[in-house]
């Protein structure tokens, strides 16, 4: 049986958390291989609702949960979600919940610097979330960063911090702000590592007996395809690889082990924080999309900006992110609307281009080619079965499918966890 990984096919929030959850049933083990708490998975469980950032979304339904080796943790953030989602009745511990001991560290001082930058940066603001992933991301590349595993050192820590502190020292200086306070970072650290360390293990080891074994494994992804840092719309991007391919590096399996891989992808299109959009729509129409799909950021809580489906990006996404299907989410959305367009190309200076440029001048004055359809007044809400589906709903997922030349393999219908229509099963593959 294949092992699923599922990744985000637009700009992030596409619904990857219920369709997580969903598939979290029938695999042995959920993992998280890239991005930090910056993520944002909302779960809706009867009448429970569960909003994840850092922790797999397998761990709601008590499926054993990987954090592996290419996220960037901050415990104190881990501590408080563990706490928040106890309240819950949804229990982590060391048996549920294994964090791979050389993920790299998200520091009070990593936060800090976000937030100077952000600031500072006037019109270049690129609407980052200020939790310290960028910054952690850097440390990791630059091989400063402190991991899990240095927990259990810490008094083996000093020169590491003098190849941390010399860098960030001489940032700090220029925003005017003092030197890291050594003794303070080193015991906030001993009063946190007794809480991590138990979860700490060689992950890749757990996974790679798990893979020998036969267990069906589940690749968790954060943000999405037009996010990532090499493929997105630079520099409106996160700070890691979304694709596919970090599933191997961010886990410790090799490339042979991502199997299946879901991209999902909501019947239209938002985008949170700064950056190009060609479909955005600052209208009555992006407006109704916004109310009736609640479109608040899980982690920030900002407003989404919403548009039409955009084929030309999806397809992009598709090939770039190594997708074999496609997770529509979200078409109860676009109930009652009398037409519904989709962007199925871009004019540039008079040129008409099947894909998105790559610089930032070119992509502010693309214009999108709509094709528009028929809608549909039945409702879609809670269907579950594709003979649920008004036949105007069925002729728009089709022509999606045939303008991002990928099928569609799940629809998901309401935020509820059962109703989710499943075309093709992604774990027989």
């Amino acid at each position: 049986m294949a092992n699923v990984a599922v990744i985000g096919a637009q700009w992030g929030d596409e619904g990857k958390g219920k369709i997580v959850d969903w598939l979290a049933e029938r695999a042995d083990m959920v993992v998280r291989f890239q991005g930090g708490h910056n993520a944002g998975h909302t779960l809706v469980v009867g009448e429970n609702v569960y909003k994840l950032s850092l922790l797999p979304s397998g761990i709601v339904r008590g499926t054993p949960s990987f954090i592996g080796n290419g996220v960037v943790l901050d415990p104190w953030a881990l501590k408080d979600e563990i706490a928040r989602l106890g309240a819950q009745g949804v229990v982590a511990t060391p048996e549920t919940l294994l964090i791979a001991d050389t993920c790299a560290l998200i520091l009070p001082f990593h936060r800090d610097l976000d937030g100077l930058r952000e600031d500072a940066s006037g019109a270049g603001k690129i609407g980052t979330t200020r939790r310290g992933i960028g910054p952690a991301y850097e440390d990791k590349v630059g091989r400063r960063a402190i991991r899990v595993c240095d927990l259990a050192h810490l008094d083996d820590l000093g020169p590491q911090l003098d190849r941390l502190t010399a860098h960030h020292d001489a940032l700090r200086a220029g925003f005017g702000e003092p030197p890291i306070d050594r003794a303070r970072l080193i015991e906030e650290l001993r009063e946190i590592a007794g809480f991590v360390l138990p979860f700490a293990k060689p992950v890749w080891r757990d996974l790679n007996a798990a893979r020998s074994a036969g267990k069906r494994i589940l690749f968790e992804g954060a943000q999405g395809v037009l996010l990532d840092v090499d493929h997105g719309t630079y520099p409106f991007v996160t700070s890691s690889n979304t694709i596919a391919g970090a599933a191997a590096g961010g886990s410790g399996l090799g490339p042979s082990a991502v199997g299946f891989v879901l991209g999902i992808a909501k019947a239209y299109t938002t985008r949170v924080g700064s950056g190009p959009f060609p479909t955005e729509l600052e209208n009555e129409t992006g407006e109704r999309l916004g109310v009736r799909g609640h479109e608040f950021g899980t982690v920030t809580g900002r407003k989404r900006r919403c548009g039409w489906f955009d084929a030309v990006l999806v397809r992009q996404a598709a090939a770039v992110g190594g997708i074999t299907g496609i997770a529509l989410t979200k078409i109860d959305v676009l109930d009652g609307f009398e037409t519904v367009s989709i962007c199925t190309g871009y004019k540039l200076r008079g040129e008409t281009l099947d894909y998105f440029p790559a610089h930032a001048a070119d992509q502010a004055l693309v214009e999108p080619i709509y094709e528009t359809m028929e809608g549909w007044q039945e409702t879609t809400a809670g269907a579950r079965s594709w003979a649920d589906l008004p036949a105007q709903a069925i002729k728009y997922i089709r022509r999606i499918e045939e303008l991002i030349r990928c099928p569609v393999t799940l629809v998901s219908t309401s935020p509820q966890r059962a109703d989710t229509i499943l075309v093709r099963d992604p774990f027989s593959d």
